[in-house]
């Protein structure tokens, strides 16, 4: 087995975050994992991408090649169409829909939502809304993380210990709000909930 993955969203989003929670569950399921990460001005809201390959065999190298990314798991509408070369065919790209206007000419949400829509497999996730209803805003990734569970060829409870362990030494209110927050993601990629 193979699987690779692109993370893509802009610094102080969670990418990395993200990547790691993916990362740490396939090495609890005895997986190899490679990772590489670059962060452009992400400090000042650059972009953020991290390529990660997961495999049973050992992986030759950290980058995924154009047209090879199983999944792109993205925090940021536009960052996601920045790496769409990066999808192989078949692949699946997960977006949050909330823009994070970074630049004075960002296109409108509307136009960079159909452009997600046309590719063949996609989900776009209110990531932002369902964190509040999960009650707590900052769990915009743990939404994330859920709603990629769906693709991923990790079992669901892989990447919830592993989230429950991030925040072990937390308030159980914050543990209890990120385990919902994997569940809404989950429902919102199951049942494509825009």
């Amino acid at each position: 087995m193979k699987y690779d993955v692109i993370l893509s969203g802009v610094g102080g989003q969670g990418v990395l975050s993200v990547a790691s929670i993916i990362a740490h569950a396939a090495l609890s399921e005895g997986l190899e994992v490679r990772q590489s990460e670059v962060h452009g001005m992400a400090q000042r809201g650059g972009a953020v991408i991290s390529h990660m390959r997961i495999s049973s065999e050992k992986i030759a190298g950290d980058l995924v090649p154009k047209s090879g990314a199983d999944l792109i798991i993205s925090m940021e509408p536009l960052e996601s169409l920045r790496y769409v070369e990066y999808l192989k065919p078949g692949g699946m790209l997960i977006s949050n829909t909330d823009p994070l206007i970074n630049i004075p000419n960002y296109p409108g949400i509307d136009f960079i939502h159909s452009l997600i829509k046309e590719l063949p497999n996609w989900r776009l996730v209110q990531a932002g809304a369902l964190a509040r209803e999960a009650g707590l805003v900052k769990a915009v990734n743990t939404v994330m993380v859920g709603a990629a569970s769906c693709f991923l060829p990790l079992k669901a409870q892989s990447l919830e210990k592993t989230i429950a362990n991030n925040f072990a030494k937390k308030d159980t209110t914050v543990i209890e709000a990120n385990a919902k927050a994997f569940k809404l993601g989950q429902t919102a990629a199951l049942q494509q909930k825009i």
